[in-house]
């Protein structure tokens, strides 16, 4: 064996541009191949970014516009939803599939403060328990808004944690706050919760039992939107029909046309959330073909230059076979050699990529830009697993030695007195 790698290293030596460049192609298609799938996590991730956060077996409903007249009603007419559509959503063939249901408003443009300290431009948003589950909210310290709220109409409040900081004075002794009237205008409000708001959406949303808020300011029974929770929706298909009865039932309901596809809006995360991963997919199999065709090329290379190395020493080989090595010896001598190759700058490849992922990670992946007035994260993550890498270059090394075993049964056959006499 020693022998073997001793002859290895010999021809290595003997030709080092040609072995370097070899090295090269084997290197650049494994550290491509990281990298790639690297930039494409770290976008998946970006795009998919907040959608844990959310319960992806909910539905949001609320009221649009008609595309049609209908009923003696004119076309384009404005649809609000009521809180008596809560009770088309309970009843029928959608009690079977709906879980919880919640109701919301939302008033914008008021003042909070407490003691001497102010927030300019801050929204009411009139909710109820079944949110905390639905939009997976998360607490910071004390509750969320509970049944006895909804029924007292109690005048409680949550904030989100970016302005109990700053009421803080930028501490994060929570718990503080938790029993303290604030006021927003000349009404005064108890904290009884801090949840975790949304930094990049400059989150200033305080949101109050829905009953309370629809008792003060007088709102009937209108409502901005219904959303629910829902089970036993497992395809796109029964999402659809679903989607499609709930559209007519609350057409009617409003005397809209039953097919006014306007009249009422439905946003069904669980479908979102499905054609999200579809798009994930594509792109992650996008990146594999592109780095398996890097990966491709450096296999191509190492072939080449093995059957270079074939020509190069044919009459070597003939003297080797003249003095009785055997077929195999050939064949195990360029193979190891195409193996060692391989296998030395797959590896180098492979920490190569795995360094420049990390830097990916520590500078466009810290990096925002600004859509549409939201700060987007360009790249999240945008790393691979060591398995993934590792197995990348086991794939690579597999795929170098049975590269290099066409030129290295070519080698094997060659006849001693046509080798001998080759120049």
């Amino acid at each position: 064996m020693n022998d073997l790698f001793r002859e290895i290293w010999e021809s290595v030596r003997r030709n080092k541009l040609r072995t370097a460049l070899t090295g090269l192609a084997v290197s650049w298609g494994i550290f491509m191949l990281i990298v790639l799938l690297g930039a494409g996590n770290g976008l998946i991730n970006a795009f998919m970014f907040g959608s844990e956060d959310i319960a992806t077996n909910t539905m949001m409903v609320g009221g649009g516009r008609t595309s049609k007249p209908y009923g003696g009603y004119r076309q384009n007419r404005f649809i609000r939803l009521k809180s008596g559509d809560i009770d088309i959503l309970r009843s029928g063939t959608f009690a079977d599939k709906i879980d919880r249901i919640s109701t919301g408003i939302s008033k914008g443009g008021y003042t909070l403060s407490y003691g001497r300290r102010h927030m300019n431009d801050v929204s009411l948003h009139a909710t109820m328990p079944g949110d905390l589950e639905m939009n997976r909210i998360k607490m910071e310290e004390g509750r969320f808004i509970n049944e006895a709220d909804i029924r007292h109409c109690r005048k409680v409040i949550i904030l989100p944690h970016l302005i109990a900081g700053n009421f803080l004075k930028g501490g994060k002794d929570y718990e503080k706050l938790i029993g303290e009237q604030v006021n927003i205008g000349n009404m005064s409000f108890k904290v009884i919760g801090i949840r975790h708001g949304f930094e990049n959406q400059n989150d200033k949303e305080l949101y109050v039992p829905y009953s309370t808020v629809k008792k003060i300011f007088g709102l009937g029974d209108e409502v901005d939107q219904i959303t629910f929770s829902f089970h036993g929706l497992e395809t796109e298909r029964e999402n659809e029909e679903f989607e499609a009865q709930l559209t007519t039932a609350l057409n009617n309901a409003h005397g809209a046309a039953p097919d006014d596809k306007s009249a009422i809006w439905i946003w069904n995360r669980f479908t979102q959330n499905m054609q999200m991963e579809k798009a994930a997919g594509m792109i992650r199999m996008a990146l594999w073909i592109i780095g398996l065709f890097t990966l491709i090329s450096g296999i191509v290379g190492v072939s080449n230059i093995m059957l270079i190395t074939v020509k190069e020493r044919t009459h070597e080989f003939g003297i080797r076979k003249a003095i009785g090595a055997k077929p195999w010896d050939i064949t195990k001598l360029i193979m190891t050699e195409s193996v060692a190759i391989t296998a030395l700058f797959g590896y180098i490849g492979m920490i190569l990529g795995l360094v420049a992922c990390e830097i990916l990670d520590a500078t466009v992946g810290q990096s925002e830009m600004e859509i549409f007035g939201e700060s987007i994260q360009l790249l999240k993550d945008p790393t691979v697993g060591v398995g993934v890498a590792v197995g990348a270059t086991v794939v690579l090394i597999v795929a170098g030695t049975a590269a290099g075993l066409i030129p290295a049964r070519k080698a094997s056959k060659v006849k001693p007195v046509e080798a001998l006499s080759a120049n």
